[in-house]
């Protein structure tokens, strides 16, 4: 862990638009000894000025000396590589299908992306590592379903890789693709990956970036925090639907399973994750027990 650091040495970071720069030393000693696990999704994987606002987050989380941990999606760029080689996609609640032509499509999108955000880290003057099933696998799986095809559910993470690259004072970035114990290659959904690396690192916050502003009640309006059952009934009374429906349940296993809390932020907003981490009122919903 970095040394304590003062806020004249945060000023020369801290972005204008990110929250009061006062109140960033009481939560820093809140964090400072916890793990911060954030999945990168939604319009940051293909919109560069977003992918880019996301990069500069998770680098003053570094300088100010937090532990983070990212999980990166893929699905719109997995999406658009399909559609340049005109594979048609099929869904099955909410996963994609994955054959053996869609599994060599996803492996190769998610490696290339993985390696640019492992760059663009580096490229801020802060240290980063891939992580992918070709080269130091994180995600030991078994496979979902035989209609999901080559779409892995992780069994098992490697956390002491991930613990030792932490203790080397670099950022680990994470790939949602594993192995099997023969060695078959697996997608996995990006947010099963990142709660599951939360899970067992037992991360203090999980933060999942999407492009909504977080869970809705009845009248449409954005709930601050809620508790894993009132999450149950939203999705009982089809409040919560379709693709957010596996979302909010990998989030109620999180926290269920000893992450303190789980975060659904717009990825669409400017310093969305400096506002969650670094203000009372948080960005998204807050989802705990």
């Amino acid at each position: 862990m970095s040394k304590e650091i003062s806020l004249e040495e945060i000023k020369k970071f801290w972005p204008k638009s990110a929250p009061n720069i006062k109140n960033v030393s009481r939560y820093i000693s809140k964090y400072k000894k916890e793990k911060i696990v954030i999945k990168c999704g939604g319009n940051v994987l293909t919109d560069l000025q977003l992918l880019n606002n996301f990069i500069d987050d998770v680098v003053v989380l570094k300088k100010l000396g937090l532990t983070t941990i990212i999980v990166h999606g893929g699905g719109p760029r997995i999406k658009k590589s399909l559609e340049q080689l005109k594979i048609k996609s099929t869904f099955l609640n909410g996963l994609r299908v994955t054959d053996k032509k869609t599994m060599e499509v996803v492996k190769k999108t998610l490696e290339e992306f993985n390696q640019e955000i492992v760059e663009a880290i580096k490229k801020k003057s802060c240290d980063a590592k891939g992580f992918n099933a070709s080269k130091n696998n994180i995600f030991i799986v078994s496979q979902e379903s035989k209609e999901l095809g080559f779409v892995g559910t992780p069994k098992r993470i490697l956390k002491e890789k991930i613990i030792e690259t932490l203790n080397n004072n670099i950022i680990p970035v994470l790939s949602p693709i594993g192995l099997d114990e023969e060695d078959q290659i697996y997608n996995i959904n990006a947010d099963t990956a990142a709660c599951s690396v939360a899970k067992s690192l037992k991360s203090r916050r999980l933060l999942l970036m999407t492009n909504v502003e977080g869970v809705y009640d009845l009248d449409k309006k954005l709930i601050a925090e809620i508790k894993p059952l009132d999450l149950k009934n939203l999705i009982d009374w089809k409040v919560i639907q379709e693709g957010m429906i596996p979302k909010i349940k990998n989030c109620v296993d999180a926290v269920e399973n000893g992450v303190r809390g789980v975060v659904i932020i717009d990825g669409r907003k400017t310093h969305s994750i400096l506002n969650e981490i670094f203000s009372d009122s948080g960005a998204g919903t807050l989802i705990r027990k």
